[in-house]
């Protein structure tokens, strides 16, 4: 792939000298900025391959990428301009950028004990995501063959491949037979221990000879045969299978984690480099052989009987709990405890019971997704269709739901209430069906089907959760009556505001007060004036930056000035025609017989009080003169509401013309110049 979307990314957040830090995860770019309050997030996204992008706190910015991530984020760290910070990678930062503004709505943002737990578990497994991704569709072509009748069943006790088949089947056990040791040296890496040392330890409760100790004369069977305790030194030792394990090693990161930084205190930097490590493998090999590494196969265990209970007792309950909780958990992270316990079920049951009703989730973002794609089709939005073609690639091919989460569905609040609708109906359809189990860890995604084991069942609910997401976003839009106003408006001109926006950069110094097309200006500007748009409502003129809504202040729906009105009525600036109006009366868009396209918003977010205080008299499509009334408005409905009365007046086509410039300050009387527009 070409650098150039890569450093357009840079540039468009501020150039390589406005970043602190950059990691990655599995979808996203992770920035820590110097200063992110300047940035125009409609230049990011209309940047190729730029699938939407996240502000968050404390300077954190997140750029939505999808599966092409892990490239872009090369090519970034490739820039000239990047080099100094090419050795940020892999230093342990991804923990700060990780920490999401969606923190603060949850239980992490209230305990940071919890918030470093889920930090943990998270960084323990999203570097192997891919990796597990890839071995799980190997287990579902197994699964296909098998459901085909081309090999017998390939994970039923007893059963014999062919040394083809058997090879085959091969390809997937090297992720999940040692995924222990991967989840250790992650979690070791992020708990600030030498990972290597943290895959060494868990490694010898792995080997083969381990294993062997469970064979020897004296060992004693426990737990139905599924563990052996053997006296070693006089202690006993509980011998078990750790393949695919997953909170012993994490358990066993944390104390080593602990017992790092307690070394390093009390051993001379001199000599760490050789004692830390041994000293740590010679308490923690033990350790974990003898405690930790039981207790975390019979404490996740127990989590996944608790579990299993609940969904023995009501497969419904469980079948729709579950695919309508996600929607809140993976914004927050809180799925990943989940993620663990469906391995572990897997290991200790030979099966899980919980990535089922987790597809209904997944479908249901994918399927409100695809309706947004539809939508952006037929409204002709180039930057939306390419970012949810991306973000529905990504799931159905791969079962990643977070370019559609944060690239759109949390950008625009009207699709979760949809979503959820087809959460509870693909559940509602499981759970009546009696549910579904797979013997694999699977993404959810259309290649996946066939690993469980009611393929129509499974088809028949993930399918539903899909097409009802996706028609009732369809049918209802996904897009606040705010937001369709200023996107018509903007369309208007032929294009979206993020294309046809310049940055606020270019936007011409203000004009000398009182200027017009008649010449009252300098010379100059008489020869360069378009047009001279009079203003609507009598008020104070506040300029475009001091407007108290970032999407006006910055330029990103139109250039102008902002009037705070002293009088109750709008009326047209000039001669032209009506192209939208609200029905709540807060915002019109008109198109002058000058050329010039114009947005009137009055005030500010109020578009919640849905009508309330407004009076409109005009509709879309109506000719109007200059001083034919808008609508009028109650300004106390607004002020009590607590809503910022300030009515932003803007061009919205900017590009067509050479400048926009304010043309007046102070009081605005109804006609009084207001903005001129030069030509090219």
């Amino acid at each position: 792939m070409a650098s150039k979307p890569a450093a357009d990314i840079i540039t468009s957040i501020g150039g390589a000298e406005n970043v602190v830090g950059l990691t990655h995860c599995a979808t996203r770019l992770r920035f820590t900025l110097k200063d992110a309050s300047g940035i125009d997030q409609a230049a990011v996204e209309a940047v190729p391959l730029v699938l939407g992008a996240v502000p968050q706190t404390g300077n954190r910015y997140q750029v939505v990428i999808g599966g092409a991530v892990e490239t872009v984020y090369n090519d970034i760290m490739a820039l000239p301009a990047m080099k100094k910070h090419a050795g940020d990678h892999g230093t342990g930062d991804t923990a700060a950028d990780v920490k999401a503004a969606e923190r603060a709505k949850g239980p992490r943002g209230k305990f940071a004990w919890l918030d470093t737990f889920f930090e943990i578990l998270s960084d323990s497994f999203r570097p192997i995501l891919g990796a597990l991704l890839g071995a799980s569709l190997f287990i579902t072509f197994m699964a296909l063959m098998a459901t085909l009748g081309v090999i017998p069943s390939w994970n039923a006790p007893g059963v014999t491949l062919d040394p083809s088949w058997a090879f085959v089947n091969l390809m997937w056990q090297g992720v999940f037979v040692f995924l222990p040791l991967m989840v250790a040296y992650n979690a070791s890496k992020r708990l600030g221990a030498d990972p290597w040392v943290g895959f060494g330890i868990m490694a010898v409760v792995m080997l083969p000879g381990f294993n062997a100790l469970g064979l020897t004369d004296g060992a004693e069977t426990v737990f139905g045969g599924k563990a052996a305790v053997v006296q070693i030194f006089g202690l006993p030792l509980t011998v078990t299978d750790y393949s695919s394990q997953v909170f012993p090693p994490l358990i066993m990161a944390v104390v080593l984690g602990l017992l790092t930084k307690y070394l390093k205190k009390i051993i001379p930097s001199s000599v760490q480099l050789i004692f830390v490590p041994f000293l740590s493998m010679l308490i923690m090999i033990p350790l974990t052989a003898f405690l930790i590494g039981p207790m975390g196969v019979y404490g996740g265990a127990a989590l996944g009987n608790f579990l299993k209970s609940i969904n023995d007792f009501s497969p419904f309950i469980f079948a729709v709990v579950i695919p309508l909780a996600y929607p809140f958990m993976v914004p927050l992270g809180l799925h990943w405890p989940l993620n663990a316990i469906m391995l572990l079920n897997i290991q200790s049951l030979g099966y899980d019971f919980i990535q089922g009703p987790m597809g209904a989730w997944n479908f249901a973002c994918f399927g409100a997704t695809a309706g947004v794609l539809f939508l952006s089709i037929r409204e002709k939005d180039r930057q939306m269709k390419q970012t949810a073609t991306g973000a529905l690639a990504a799931g159905l091919l791969g079962g990643i739901s977070e370019p559609s989460l944060y690239g759109i569905h949390l950008r625009f609040k009207r699709i979760y209430p949809r979503m959820l609708v087809g959460c509870l109906v693909g559940g509602v359809i499981l759970g009546l069906g009696g549910g579904v189990k797979t013997s694999a860890f699977v993404f959810t995604s259309l290649l996946t089907i066939p690993a469980f084991d009611n393929i129509p069942l499974y088809a028949g609910a993930v399918g539903a959760s899909f097409i009802t997401a996706m028609v009732l976003v369809i049918l209802s839009g996904y897009k606040t009556p705010e937001q369709k106003a200023e996107f018509a408006a903007a369309q208007a001109a032929g294009t979206i505001a993020s294309e046809e926006t310049p940055p606020v950069s270019d936007i011409a110094a203000p004009m000398v007060a009182g200027a017009s097309s008649t010449g009252t200006a300098t010379a100059t500007a008489v020869a360069t004036v378009l047009a001279t748009v009079g203003s609507p409502i009598a008020g104070i003129v506040v300029p475009l930056a001091d407007i108290p809504d970032p999407v006006f202040s910055k330029g990103i729906v139109g250039l102008g000035v902002g009037v705070d009105p002293t009088e109750d009525t709008v009326y047209a600036p000039a001669a032209g025609k009506v192209l939208v109006a609200q029905a709540t009366g807060h915002a019109f868009g008109l198109r002058l017989d000058s050329g010039v396209e114009m947005l009137i918003h009055v005030g500010i977010d109020t578009v919640n009080l849905a009508g309330k205080g407004f009076t409109v008299k005009v509709a879309a499509g109506d000719r109007v003169e200059a001083g034919t009334p808008l609508v009028t408005f109650d300004r106390k409905v607004i002020e009590d509401a607590g809503y910022s009365l300030v009515t932003p007046v803007l061009v919205t086509n900017p590009k067509k013309f050479g400048s926009v410039d304010q043309a007046a300050s102070g009081q605005v009387e109804v006609g009084s110049p207001l903005i001129t527009v030069t030509a090219k």
